[in-house]
């Protein structure tokens, strides 16, 4: 994505973590200030990363997904929050944003051949503190979806609180996410369909085929042979939030798509 803006005093920083480029649009008079704010929302995604990714041994996700039946696993807040907004947006979309589709996504996302995997196993998020009962063993989460829109809410606080007044932070070509006073235009790489978004306190993501294919896992394959859109931006005041409904809504019939407008400011194509 470009973004445009004749803002002075703008400071870019950029850092790998999982599995993409974030980066760092910060407005701040002195650049030393910015940098070193810069530096620990970089730490806190590290730390983020530590927590949420399947991929890294003794992560809450990775012990989630070896856990038995009638097991009990307390998990930091970190985690814990970010697998509740996944579960409102589940039951919001219908269940076509589903995190427990780890083993189906890995299968998907490696290009695996042979038979998909099965769902099974079932998992419970305990409503009143920071933990995951495992029901039955087998179900695996996989927080792709929704793990990098959650990293910039969260270091968004930190950046205000470091003295940082506006900016715009991006996690990789598909989320980013607007805070304070400033207002940007958004473009994608062209795009000739899709009109430039104006984001002020808010998020935009994007979902689609056309960068990394056929790569999102549908809860109804057998439903569709192939997605009923090629690209979905959606605009929502949480990068969380935007970052999963964009996921969904790459799913969602035209009648589905109207049912959530009320909710989401939605763009296909």
């Amino acid at each position: 994505m470009d973004q445009k803006s004749a803002m002075t005093d703008s400071h870019t920083f950029k850092h790998e973590a999982m599995k993409t480029t974030f980066t760092l649009r910060l407005i701040h008079a002195q650049a030393k200030l910015a940098c070193d704010a810069a530096n620990q929302a970089f730490a806190l995604i590290d730390e983020m990363e530590n927590v949420l990714s399947r991929y890294i041994s003794g992560s809450d996700v990775s012990q989630i997904n070896r856990m038995r039946s009638g097991q009990t696993l307390f998990i930091s807040e970190t985690c814990y929050e970010c697998i509740r907004i996944a579960l409102k947006i589940y039951i919001a979309s219908d269940g076509l944003f589903d995190i427990t589709l780890g083993r189906q996504i890995e299968h998907q996302k490696t290009s695996m051949t042979g038979v998909v995997p099965s769902i099974k196993g079932q998992l419970m998020v305990d409503p009143d503190r920071p933990a995951i009962h495992c029901i039955k063993a087998g179900r695996e989460i996989d927080l792709g979806g929704i793990g990098k829109g959650y990293a910039l809410d969260c270091i968004v606080p930190l950046l205000r609180d470091l003295g940082i007044k506006s900016g715009l932070v991006a996690a990789g070509a598909s989320t980013q996410l607007a805070f304070g006073e400033n207002s940007w235009d958004i473009e994608l790489t062209g795009s000739t369909s899709m009109p430039v978004v104006e984001l002020k306190n808010q998020a935009l993501s994007v979902s689609g085929i056309e960068i990394q294919g056929s790569h999102i896992v549908s809860p109804r394959q057998t439903e569709f042979t192939q997605y009923p859109h090629a690209r979905v931006r959606v605009v929502h005041e949480e990068a969380a939030c935007a970052d999963a409904w964009s996921t969904a809504c790459l799913l969602m019939t035209e009648s589905e798509l109207e049912a959530v407008k009320d909710r989401i400011t939605i763009h296909c194509s």
